[in-house]
């Protein structure tokens, strides 16, 4: 999966354990798009061809951004104060997500070890 993980996820561990995972992984920072307004960066995605991996929970508005216009949105939530083991358990479910089902077109909400799976508004809502 071609993924652009933004500026909030960008660590080094996490794009690591993407890759090593078999991931084309990009970095909101790698090309100067640090502060792009959200608009503006889902549609680099779009046009890249990338899924968006983010922790704003403002792009899980499916009417702002509806799912099928896009080739994914994955909205990761953390706790209030996550620390390194929190990130690689989120990463470790996106990963294991990523490898049983196709994320294009598609918004998942990634919780520690749980995958909700929604499309535009009025489908449903899965879990994985």
């Amino acid at each position: 999966m071609n993924i652009k993980l933004d500026e909030n996820l960008g660590s080094l561990r996490v794009v690591t354990l993407l890759r090593l995972a078999g991931h084309d992984v990009a970095t909101v920072r790698e090309p100067g798009l640090i502060s792009t307004p959200d608009e503006q960066l889902i549609d680099i995605c779009h046009s890249e061809g990338r899924c968006l991996v983010t922790i704003d929970r403002g792009f899980g508005n499916r009417l702002k951004y509806q799912p099928s216009n896009y080739t994914g949105i994955i909205v990761i939530c953390l706790p209030a104060r996550p620390n390194f083991e929190d990130y690689r358990a989120v990463t470790e479910t996106l990963i294991a997500g990523l490898e049983a089902a196709d994320v294009i077109g598609k918004l998942w909400i990634i919780r520690l070890g749980n995958i909700q799976e929604y499309q535009d508004i009025g489908m449903e809502r899965t879990d994985k």
